[in-house]
């Protein structure tokens, strides 16, 4: 009995959830393969486990993570990922798909920078009929998503800072206080200005960040001119920022300043700071989610490597 075993790496609901395991060891004592080669050469079982077993010295990395992503911000190593898929293909075959797609590679080319690396990472292997993908790549590739639009727009080569800050965000906004302490502080102005460059994050369009806010003195204990009246009426509950108060009145920056500050003193209304935030755009949040589901298949397969390793000391 041969058993084909469907892939085990997915994601649902934005939680991984792992086909059970304990089922390849109960597959591998039913079987009765007819001769040993029978079993290695057509068991998808076997070729599973073993699979995982070596997948789990390669991704058992406290790097793999960025070693990843830099490895997948590449046109041509996702064009190879996309193809290999379906079917193997040999070096010069590979050349020829290359070729169709407009990359003009030699074949030392293709095994050097794109192969090899992808092999390192235990998403692409090779057999005598050629090079084809894994199971943890297959699962992968499903879930690129629109990462394979924006990896170009990423640095290659990186720490991954974006990566890391635009699956944060995923939460909401965040301060630049908040961002200092998600990554390090000498690539946060690097890492900003790269996101905002390719509009993946945005700040709020007002560029005012001091609010005037209502205090709850009553104001007819005081008199106050019509224009006073005037901007005390234009601050909203939840306060306004100084060039919105202007608009909202009709008059200057100027002479709205100069009001705020006669209401200040009559402590009718107060100033707060508030924190300049950054979000996701729209795109952002989608390369963001394919980061997130990319992360999750990740741990999802040193989960699932780690238990067939457990159980394979424990039979030996």
């Amino acid at each position: 009995m041969i058993t084909v075993l469907q892939p085990i790496f997915k994601t649902e609901n934005a939680r991984i959830r792992l086909e059970t395991l304990e089922s390849l060891e109960a597959e591998c004592r039913n079987c009765n393969p007819i001769t040993p080669l029978e079993c290695i050469n057509r068991c998808q079982v076997y070729k599973l486990k073993n699979e995982l077993r070596q997948l789990w010295e390669t991704i058992d990395n406290p790097n793999y993570i960025k070693e990843l992503f830099n490895v997948l911000k590449n046109e041509t190593r996702l064009h190879i990922l996309q193809a290999i898929v379906n079917r193997r293909y040999s070096l010069r075959q590979l050349r020829q798909e290359l070729k169709k797609a407009g990359h003009r590679h030699s074949q030392d080319n293709i095994s050097n920078e794109y192969l090899r690396p992808l092999m390192a990472l235990g998403l692409v292997t090779v057999g005598q009929d050629g090079y084809y993908a894994t199971t943890f790549s297959r699962c992968m590739v499903e879930r690129l998503g629109c990462f394979q639009e924006f990896a170009c727009k990423l640095p290659a080569r990186s720490e991954c800072c974006e990566e890391s800050l635009l699956q944060s965000l995923l939460s909401g906004p965040v301060t630049f206080k908040e961002i200092k302490a998600l990554i390090p502080s000498k690539e946060v102005s690097r890492t900003l200005k790269r996101l905002r460059s390719v509009s993946l994050i945005k700040t709020p369009k007002d560029r005012s960040y001091i609010f005037f806010f209502r205090s709850k003195r009553d104001p007819k204990k005081d008199n106050l001119t019509v224009t006073e009246k005037r901007i005390y009426d234009a601050v909203a509950y939840e306060g306004i920022s100084a060039g919105k108060l202007a608009r909202e009145t009709g008059l200057c920056t100027r002479i709205t300043y100069r009001y705020v500050r006669r209401l200040k003193g009559k402590k009718l209304i107060f100033a707060r700071r508030a924190p300049k935030v950054y979000s996701l755009t729209c795109n952002g949040k989608r390369l963001a989610l394919a980061i997130h589901e990319l992360k999750q298949i990740v741990e999802a397969a040193w989960n699932s490597s780690q238990q067939v390793m457990q159980e394979s000391n424990v039979a030996t």
